[in-house]
């Protein structure tokens, strides 16, 4: 199984070459691109250039880039026009680095419960309007499953696509497999008072085609290393390997990297990458074994 991470952390200090050879040092055989900041160069006129020597430094010594994440953020009218206007070159720009899926969050407005008719509106027309860019660029879309904050209480509880069930209906209804896909975030699943291995079964290997693994403690969105927090990882694994997942292990742990100093962030880069195989490596295992006894 392809395990990756994103990049914006050890870019962000390092610089997005050598970032992107730490990772890589680290053992994570392929690269999550994080349009979080610092990728103004996708809209200057030299953009190709650009992303051709970034991905064959990366390329040159085995690696790849498998999965994106798309900007998001500023509130849902900058993210609904602003940001809307420059994910067709960021989609563009994801082809180009030969990403497979690339994660874009679903519009947010307001209190989700009570309008989750409106919100599933808004984002089949959303979602719809980047079906053809993302087509155009060979990449697919994979939406993910968000929260937000209680507005008494100040606890995180569900947003769009928080329930499984509903991410299945946004992946269902646009009904374009060649354009999208599902990216189940664990934390997000456990925040939202759900069992990860749950949603994973709900969702399928048929949807389900990317992830962002991290742990948490069922209250706060820690974004850290699975096995520190309080995800029953052994159940996650299995719930995978049980639908034959095939697509990545994505480790979106980065808060566990800026909690230390950046002349020690390599070294626990290098351990992040140790979990990241492990787990990886624990699937696929898994797999073997339930396939094997399925047979007999």
């Amino acid at each position: 199984m392809l395990f990756s991470m994103p990049n914006d952390t050890m870019a962000n200090v390092f610089g997005i070459e050598k970032g992107n050879d730490l990772i890589l040092d680290a053992g994570f055989p392929a690269i999550d691109v994080s349009f979080f900041s610092g990728y103004d160069y996708i809209f200057k006129s030299d953009y190709k250039k650009r992303i051709s020597e970034i991905r064959k430094r990366v390329n040159d010594r085995g690696g790849v880039f498998n999965q994106a994440h798309a900007p998001f953020g500023g509130g849902y009218t900058y993210y609904s026009t602003e940001t809307f206007k420059v994910l067709p070159r960021v989609l563009e720009a994801c082809g180009l680095f030969g990403v497979r899926n690339v994660v874009v969050h679903p519009l947010q407005k307001g209190r989700y419960y009570g309008n989750e008719k409106y919100l599933f509106e808004i984002n089949m027309e959303f979602y719809g309007k980047l079906a053809k860019y993302a087509k155009d660029s060979g990449v697919k879309i994979a939406i993910e499953n968000m929260w937000q904050t209680h507005p008494v209480t100040g606890r995180i509880c569900d947003d769009v696509c928080a329930d499984p069930e509903e991410l299945a209906l946004y992946y269902d209804t646009l009904g374009d497999s060649e354009a999208f896909t599902v990216c189940l975030d664990i934390g997000h699943v456990a925040l939202c008072g759900r069992e990860p291995e749950d949603a994973i079964r709900i969702l399928g290997n048929k949807r389900l085609g990317a992830l962002h693994v991290h742990d948490v403690d069922y209250l706060e969105d820690c974004h850290t290393l699975p096995g520190t927090r309080k995800i029953n990882f052994e159940k996650v694994c299995l719930a995978l390997a049980e639908i034959d997942y095939k697509g990545d292990f994505t480790l979106e742990a980065d808060s566990f990297l800026c909690g230390y100093p950046d002349d020690f962030k390599i070294t626990a880069l290098n351990f992040m990458g140790q979990t990241a195989k492990y787990y990886a490596g624990k699937i696929e295992k898994m797999r073997e074994n339930y396939l094997a006894a399925k047979e007999n």
